[in-house]
This record gives structure tokens, sequence and C-alpha cells, in this order.
């Protein structure tokens, strides 16, 4: 895995080993940072679900202001953190090992709020769905936070009435990119 663009193009990340995380691919991430490349510069940033923190370490590349990573892997965590070191990154972020669930408790406690969240679970969950629920509810999210969820194209994103909507769905093979945002409908 590489950094695609900014200030750490080029540059290799580390990504754990085995069979649990499952990186986004190059292709998938330049498309995405494609579609947000304007909300990028300036932001905070939520890699929720990280792995190796490739989604928030390209933000942060491409500008933006801090990025906060959270997995419940230890090795992740520290694969994460020695990416960050590496790249010159680490006073620009924070580091957390947490279920998703305890972690979105804690922001909320501490009154975060993020410009852009990456949601990036196995698929097999329903964990994607669950955390934009939680970043909706609990105002973890500015007024025009954009959301990317990252889940099997075969799945679609659905809708929670009221609370968020599917803005777009973009598909890549076996994967899909939704970007969610507030639904003032119910």
């Amino acid at each position: 895995m590489r950094v695609i663009a900014g200030d750490g193009k080029g540059h290799r990340i580390a990504a754990p080993r085995g069979r649990d995380t499952r990186p986004t691919l190059d292709r998938v991430k330049e498309s995405l940072f494609g579609i947000i490349q304007f909300e990028v510069p300036g932001s905070v940033v939520l890699d929720l679900f990280a792995g190796s923190g490739s989604l928030g370490i390209e933000a942060l590349s491409r500008g933006a202001r801090f990025a906060v990573f959270n997995d419940r892997s230890a090795e992740c965590g520290k694969i994460i953190a020695e990416n960050l070191k590496k790249l010159g990154y680490w006073d620009r972020a924070e580091v957390y090992r947490l279920d998703f669930r305890s972690a979105l408790d804690r922001f909320a406690a501490l009154n975060k709020r993020f410009d852009i969240a990456f949601l990036d679970p196995p698929y097999a969950s329903n964990a994607a769905f669950d955390a934009a629920l939680m970043l909706f509810e609990k105002g973890l999210l500015t007024d025009s936070a954009v959301v990317v969820a990252e889940h099997a194209a075969k799945t679609p994103f659905e809708r929670a009435p009221g609370i968020f909507k599917v803005k777009s769905t973009r598909n890549y093979g076996d994967c899909a990119l939704s970007l969610l945002e507030r639904d003032g409908e119910k």
C-alpha cells in the first residue's frame, strides 16, 4: 500500500498481516479522494475501522488538519502509530484501540466533531450502518460532514429515515462506496 497524493505521495505504508483486515484498493482510494477532494484540506477526519490507517493517512497527506484513528486490534494500533511517525504525521493524529461503539461514546464525551468519517469494517458485519447511526445521533459530525461507508457491492447501504440517507453509491468490482448525509425527512 502507498500514499497516492499530497505531501506523502509515493510513500509505502505498512499493513497488518493476515486476513483480518482488508485494505482499500489503491484505485478505490484514488476514486474516493477524487470525489471528496475539496472537503479534505483543513478537515478533521475519523478513520473508525482504521486497519493500517490508509484512509486517514491519505487525508493527512492531502491537507487534513487532524485525524483520529481507531481500530480495536492492538496490532493495527501499533502499525498505525508506526505509519504516522514514519510519515511525520504523529503530531496531527490520535490513535485509539477500542470497539467502535466505545470509541464513538468516548468521542462524544470528549465533544469531538468530524468533517469526514471513513467507515470500512468487515463487510460481513453490520458495523458500518451501526457506526453511521451513532455518528449522526451523537452529534459527532459537523453540519457539512462527509461520511463514507465502504461495503460489499452486492449489499446496498440502507437509509435510516430521519437520521441519514445515501447521497450516492459507486461500485468498484466487489466493493462499493456510499456517501451518507443527514436526512431531514421521516
